[in-house]
């Protein structure tokens, strides 16, 4: 349905308006409240909740809102060219800002954990950074309106455009691929194994064109069943048959000889940077890493790695050597991998020391192997145009100043197999997580995470999400140790072997699963997005080809 076949009735009266075409003929606010609430409903489908079927919500209505934007007028070609893209643009904005309010309000929890140093910028956290985020949707809308038809055909333009936008969102000033469309299918199993073949750009393509095609239901006529529809049902087939199959032959087993134990201990976040109350710190740690606290948990001697979780400590763990022997003592032959900062004094006195948010592994007292994050967290661990925002008096929330990694991204920790290592938000960057030309392929993803500035909101729950589809991507098992939760065990198929869940002081025993053969994301990352976005493009041109225009 478009505006154009929006009619009266033979006596010359309009007819109680549909659904959609309520949408499509909406103007000024009431046009912006559809498009906000709509985004906002979007959000429904992502962790925790995850409804899958609420994406289909914003979705159908930026199909009806795209169609709505041929309403502009303007005196010429020209100006109704312009009209149409701006009025899309505006649609988009108010939709993608509807859910990236809804989907990204806990953030603002980080800034209340020194409340007296960063509640004035709440607003900024809460709105600001879903008001610019929004400005990808406001993108993606515009492109989807230069290829846009009026047949059902025009669900593959929205696709094209939208996730296009939502790569750039993911690469654009180091990128933050936070909730992205895709990841509406990444909590339906079965459907979520597709990951392996396209990864969640990948996702972004097919959740927008099979959310996006039950509006073309309401295009008239006497035939229900559009191309787009037929399209849709046939992707859904796909995936699901692909999916069973991948599941049904996953067996990876276990790797002999080791049994980890992950230690979630559940701190409060405004405890863990106060140097005073290291030492009480160290001893919950030892104390719950000890103990069997469950059925079917033993003392730490039966295990042969422990993980801690990300900044484990508020002090420089190598540079206090009575910690290190207490570690020692209490992990006997045990092997600890935690999350820890690592310095590196620069030589002569030349510059400053550098200081890197690391994972560390322990054995018997000493540091056997480190890997020091690449990819900081914005406004976290280092604020973004510091020359503009510094001198108005912004700053990052982790005290210190952080230097970035140089690499490479791997981990070599006694007795285990080679590790991918993912300090925090690391896990949520597809295509990164693993050095595409490394001499030798991980086994397995090692991430340590700290969730707690987030308490429990759904942030934890959606960083979680996007880890576990990481080790989809890639064929491995995820390894996840958070300070708050959610810590898991995962297998390489992104099935959740053992987890503790958010809140809780506990520990979980478990065994490394083998990783599963490379999936073909993996060995050519976005070869195969890139063939599913063209062909996304060359449906949505077909709609303009006379005569195949007439059929959909």
């Amino acid at each position: 349905m478009t505006q154009a076949s929006i009619t009266t009735d033979g006596a010359g009266a309009r007819p109680a308006l549909t659904l959609p075409q309520r949408v499509i003929l909406a103007e000024g606010w009431t046009r912006r409240g559809i498009a906000f609430l709509a985004g906002a409903c979007g959000a429904l489908a992502l962790a925790p909740i995850d409804f899958a079927p609420a994406m289909a919500v914003p979705m159908c209505a930026a199909v009806w809102l795209l169609d709505g934007a041929a309403a502009a007028r303007g005196a010429g070609a020209l100006s109704f060219a312009r009209g149409s893209m701006l009025s899309a643009a505006a649609a988009g904005w108010w939709l993608g800002f509807g859910y990236f309010l809804a989907g990204l309000w806990w953030l603002g929890a980080a800034l209340l954990v020194q409340a007296d140093q960063f509640a004035w910028a709440l607003p900024l956290a809460v709105i600001g950074v879903p008001a610019g985020l929004a400005c990808f949707t406001a993108l993606g809308f515009a492109l989807a309106r230069l290829l846009w038809t009026p047949g059902s055909l025009r669900v593959f333009a929205l696709a094209a455009g939208l996730s296009a936008s939502e790569w750039l969102r993911g690469h654009v000033m180091t990128g933050f691929p936070w909730n992205d469309v895709g990841m509406a299918l990444a909590s339906v199993p079965v459907l979520d194994q597709t990951a392996a073949l396209v990864g969640l750009h990948g996702l972004d393509i097919l959740a927008v064109i099979l959310f996006a095609a039950p509006a073309t239901l309401a295009d008239g006529g006497r035939r229900r069943m559009t191309p787009a529809i037929l399209v849709a049902l046939i992707l859904t087939a796909a995936m699901g048959v692909y999916g069973g199959l991948r599941l049904l032959r996953g067996e990876s087993g276990f790797v002999d000889g080791v049994t980890l134990r992950l230690m979630q201990p559940n701190l409060p976040q405004d405890a863990k940077f106060k140097p005073e109350n290291g030492g009480e710190i160290l001893r919950r740690y030892l104390e719950l890493t000890d103990r069997a606290i469950a059925p079917g948990h033993s003392g730490v001697a039966d295990v042969t790695h422990v993980i801690w979780p990300e900044s484990a400590f508020p002090f420089i763990l190598s540079r206090e050597p009575q910690a290190m022997a207490r570690i020692a003592a209490t992990l006997q032959n045990a092997t600890l991998l935690t999350g820890a900062a690592r310095v590196e004094d620069a030589p002569g006195g030349a510059r400053r020391t550098k200081i890197f948010n690391a994972i560390l592994a322990l054995q018997r007292g000493r540091i056997v192997a480190a890997y020091d994050k690449i990819h900081l967290v914005p406004f976290g661990e280092y604020l973004p145009l510091a020359g503009l925002l510094g001198p108005l008096g912004a700053t990052h929330l982790v005290p210190g100043v952080w230097d970035a990694g140089a690499g490479p991204r791997r981990l070599r920790a006694p007795g285990l197999p080679l590790a991918a290592p993912l300090v925090c938000y690391e896990a949520i960057f597809p295509g990164e997580t693993v050095e595409p030309d490394g001499p030798e392929r991980p086994q397995f993803l090692l991430n340590v995470t700290n969730d707690g500035w987030f308490g429990a909101t759904s942030g934890p729950y959606q960083h979680f999400a996007q880890a576990r589809l990481r080790a989809i991507e890639e064929g491995l098992p995820l390894v996840r140790a958070a300070n708050t939760g959610v810590s898991a065990i995962v297998d390489p198929y992104g099935r959740i072997l053992g987890a503790l869940p958010l809140g809780v002081e506990d520990v979980l025993d478990g065994r490394l699963p083998k990783p599963a053969s490379p999936p073909p994301f993996a060995l050519h990352p976005f070869l195969w997005t890139s063939t599913l976005w063209f062909f996304t493009i060359i449906f949505a041109a077909l709609g303009r080809v006379r005569g195949f225009a007439g059929l959909t």
